[in-house]
């Protein structure tokens, strides 16, 4: 089991601005959703058993993302090719960010060395930002159970 990263932001700091491509083809940015609340969850890799639960869990509760007016992002350093096929496989509604250059995840603070059955290698941390209308990072899960993360999250935004 990974320790939990030591991110470098803090709630109430300005949400690092990026470019990048996603499933689907095109491109977003953050910018892109100013005046919204996003949820930017990042993962280690498209379909392996955690991530599936968590994007699952993020799928199903879905709608009431969309009705609070929430916007989630999924990012990891999978191509958008591979995110295309883990949307198809998994009917995931959200759009995945492909960080292929790591850019996002070092500006983010969620890519570092994790240990895994006495391995060690280079790889992202299951952490979620959320981030608010104004820009700036409302809340930060460090750590998270993927299976009841996406509730964790929606309950953030009733606050």
């Amino acid at each position: 089991m990974s320790k939990a990263p030591e991110i470098k932001l803090k709630e109430g700091d300005k949400a690092p601005e990026f470019t990048a491509p996603i499933n689907g083809g095109g491109r977003i940015a953050l910018a892109d959703f100013k005046g919204k609340h996003v949820v930017l969850y990042f993962y280690p890799r498209d379909d392996t058993p955690g991530c599936t639960k968590e994007a699952g869990a993020f799928r199903d509760h879905f709608t009431a993302f969309k009705k609070k007016g929430a916007v989630v992002l999924g990012v990891s350093v999978d191509s958008a090719k591979a995110h295309d096929k883990f949307v198809t496989k998994y009917k995931l509604p959200f759009t995945l960010v492909s960080d292929e250059d790591k850019k996002i995840v070092e500006a983010y603070g969620v890519w570092g060395e994790k240990t895994f059955m006495g391995r060690k290698y280079l790889g992202t941390y299951r952490v979620t930002f959320l981030i608010g209308p104004d820009g700036r990072i409302k809340k930060i899960w460090p750590q998270v159970k993927p299976e009841e993360h996406a509730e964790e999250v929606l309950a953030a935004l009733e606050l």
